[in-house]
């Protein structure tokens, strides 16, 4: 299990950036986080979105935000158990951020020959062939 950064560094957190990127650190909680700001999802929803993700990784993030104050989980009294998650205003507040890294990632993340590059090693690749 990994231990969280802030457990980490004593006198947490160094600087505002280290703050916030603390309550993302995790694989899946930027993730988690995008697909909530389209709004309320039950947990079948969000892991249908994340079809990579194991039932029990998405439990572990989904509390961490939780806990983080980032995420609200409303679970309703019927059978079958239906829980929904939903962003908390402080969760909400992170949306310029994630929606910042999407446009980023939209403009310079692509898939190469079945692997992850950066738009920069693309186009030196494609000058190198050329």
């Amino acid at each position: 299990m990994s231990v969280p950064r802030s457990k980490l560094v004593r006198n947490f957190p160094g600087c505002p950036v280290e703050a916030t990127l603390s309550l993302l650190d995790g694989k899946w909680k930027g993730v988690i986080l995008f697909h909530l700001m389209e709004g309320t999802l039950r947990f079948n929803e969000i892991r249908r979105k994340l079809p990579s993700v194991t039932q029990r990784m998405l439990t572990k993030q989904l509390r961490e935000l939780e806990e983080s104050g980032l995420v609200s989980r409303t679970v309703f009294p019927v059978v079958p158990p239906r829980v929904d998650y939903a962003l908390t205003p402080l969760g909400a507040s992170l949306g310029p951020i994630i929606k910042a890294m999407a446009v980023w990632g939209e403009e310079n993340v692509f898939c190469h020959d079945g692997r992850q590059q950066l738009a920069s090693c693309v186009t030196g690749a494609a000058l190198q062939a050329n």
